[in-house]
Order: C-alpha cells, then structure tokens, then sequence
C-alpha cells in the first residue's frame, strides 16, 4: 500500500473541518452521488471512533468516519472520508481495507449483517487533476480478471456434497478430504477399506497418516486406536510397523480411549 505517511498540517485543518458533524453532513449531502446519498438518512449522521484501525494504518488515516441510518431506518451506512495531498497510486486499495476494518468493527458490536460502507477520496494536491483511479480492482496487473474473482461468489469445496467415488480421484488430497466429509456421519471403521486403498497407492507421507489418524481418533467415533490401527495394517503389507509405532505415539500422547 506504500509508505505510511506522517500526519500533515493538510490533515490537521482536514479533521477540524470534517470531524464537525454539520459540516460533514453538508460535505456529504454535496458530494454523495445521487443513488448513494437517497439511501442516507443525514439527519441520523454521527462520528465513529476509527480506533479499530490497525497502528500502522492509523498514522496515515484521515480518521473520519460516519455512521447514519438508511432513509428506511432499517439498516446502517457508514462514510470514511480520506485526505489525500500527495498521490497514492495504491490509495483505492487503502480505502478498501478501511472499509473492511468498518465493516468488521460494525460485527463486533454485535450486528449479524456487513454495513454498507462508503469511501470517498478528498484530494487537493500539487498535481492536477487527480492522477490515479479509485476502483481498488485497478490496482491488480490484470483488473479484469481481478473483477471476475472479487465480483462473484468465491470458490467453493464442498465434500459433503462429492460422492466418495469422485473424492477418491483427488489424488493426493483425497485421504483429506474422504475423512472430513465422514468424520460427522460415522464410525471411521467404514473408512478402512478406501483409505487402505489409498495409503497402498502411496497417496499419504508418513506425517501426514500420523496427523490424519490422530485427527480421526480425537473427533471421529473410533474408541480404540490400537484396534483400529491393527485393522489398517491388516489391510497394508508392509506397513504393519509403522502403523503399530503411530498406535503406540498416540497412546503415549493420551489418546487411548
């Protein structure tokens, strides 16, 4: 995001002036576009402590923010006003994370929806007209594909919704991935057979085995870790040993049942 700038007489006469709620509400009223000031109730307008906001972004925040009611009364918005002397190629993504921060302070007082928030960008440098944009997705080598990432609902992995069939084609993730969709609905002595089959294909580091039947025997409905690592290294020539050493780990460690 750039260098921190330190706090300048410019923001100093900027907080006097905005940090006035009359005057922020004129400020508001002149320079919110149409569609975003008919949602806002001006006369609900009242100052937010930015104190939530991380140290370091602190020293280079204006420190305005406004919190007000929706014209139905039903919802909040809240403003963050931004003074800006010098350029910040970088700013629009600034502004968003202050937003973000807005946004989470907003649930920690208790809210169960995400405020609309706001940024608006006051800038009166030596530079004329203002030289960079304020869409934060410009700041991406590829705002185009930025956009189709952050304008559409985010990847999503649903085991509980794949056919075991399907995860057991995952390759090296399926182990993962099979144990996390069962380890609510069953006794993991059903999964015996498909994990065995993919420990056999060399599907799992010794590690990672540790770690997922050490998970298994802490979550799962598998009340005894030996008998159950027995049956595993029935089901795997040659890996007898180490699974009765892992057993005898996890015992030591507490978890026996």
């Amino acid at each position: 995001m750039g260098m921190i700038r330190p706090a300048t007489p410019h923001d100093a006469i900027f907080k006097t002036f905005l940090g006035h709620p009359e005057t922020a509400r004129d400020f508001l009223d002149i320079h919110l576009p149409g569609p975003l000031r008919a949602l806002c109730n001006l006369d609900t307008l009242r100052p937010e402590s930015a104190s939530f906001v991380e140290p370091e972004l602190r020293a280079a925040c204006s420190d305005i923010l406004y919190s007000l009611k929706t014209v139905q009364g039903d919802g909040y918005i809240y403003c963050i006003v931004e003074h800006q002397s010098t350029p910040d190629r970088l700013m629009a993504f600034r502004l968003m994370r202050y937003s973000i921060l807005a946004m989470q302070n907003h649930l920690d007082k208790g809210h169960k929806t995400l405020p609309l928030v706001i940024p608006i960008l006051f800038y009166h440098g030596q530079i004329r007209p203002y030289p960079h944009g304020t869409r934060w997705l410009d700041g991406f080598a590829d705002p185009g594909l930025a956009g189709e990432l952050y304008n559409a609902p985010f990847p999503l992995v649903d085991v509980t919704a794949m056919p075991d069939d399907e995860i057991l084609r995952h390759k090296r993730v399926a182990l993962l991935e099979l144990v996390q969709k069962h380890i609510w609905q069953r006794d993991m002595l059903e999964l015996l057979e498909p994990m065995a089959n993919l420990l056999l294909i060399g599907n799992a580091t010794r590690g990672q085995l540790e770690a997922l039947l050490n998970y298994m025997l802490q979550v799962g409905d598998t009340a005894d870790p030996r008998a159950f690592a027995e049956r595993l290294a029935q089901q795997l020539p040659g890996y007898e040993e180490n699974m009765m050493t892992i057993a005898e780990r996890l015992e030591r460690k507490g978890w026996s049942g």
